[in-house]
């Protein structure tokens, strides 16, 4: 099939799976809504949408796959610096990621990167943190402790400022998420 034609019969497949169930593609794994539409993996990229508690795997803008998180205890603000709970909003990339023993996958994104101290130091600047205010770091996508799914469930903040998934899910993402992955997270 053509590249257009596997769009376009995505589109059509997205939209009444999301109309049936609320849900993009949630009867298919990743696996295999990759290899339904035959997706060139390299282009995947990541959304996070912290107003609707999803992240969603997309491929040219398109969503292929979503899923539920949580983050960080203040979901409103963008995160200016360390210990305030908020979850950084902006475009990121990939430092690394390995196997964690309490949350299964740990996926490192890079805040603080150049936009991020822009707006700590602005934060600085303006009196908003404390001058000796810390910008943080160690943020990334990951899953929860075992057998705490309903934490995903019941939307309970519960992180420092990082992007949790179940456990399950953050498996089954991981395989795909590269180097090359950009992440976006906006509120």
């Amino acid at each position: 099939m053509k590249p257009l034609t596997n769009i376009i019969i995505l589109f059509l497949a997205l939209a009444c799976n999301a109309q049936e169930k609320n849900s993009v593609n949630h009867d298919l794994s990743l696996a295999e809504a990759i290899d339904s539409f035959n997706i060139d993996k390299s282009k995947i990229s990541v959304l996070i949408d912290k107003s609707n508690f999803k992240l969603y795997i997309r491929v040219n803008e398109i969503v292929i796959k979503e899923y539920p998180v949580v983050f960080g205890k203040n979901t409103v603000d963008d995160k200016l610096m360390q210990g305030d709970k908020c979850t950084p909003e902006g475009k990121f990339n990939i430092i690394s990621k390995y196997p964690h023993k309490e949350w299964s996958k740990f996926i490192w994104i890079n805040y603080p990167n150049d936009d991020s101290w822009k707006k700590h130091n602005t934060a600085k600047n303006e009196g908003r943190i404390p001058k000796d205010a810390q910008i943080g770091g160690e943020v990334g996508i990951h899953g929860v402790p075992k057998g705490m799914d309903f934490l995903i469930d019941t939307k309970y903040n519960w992180t420092l400022g990082c992007i949790s998934l179940k456990n399950k899910d953050v498996d089954e993402l991981y395989p795909y998420i590269t180097k090359y992955t950009t992440i976006e997270i906006r509120k």
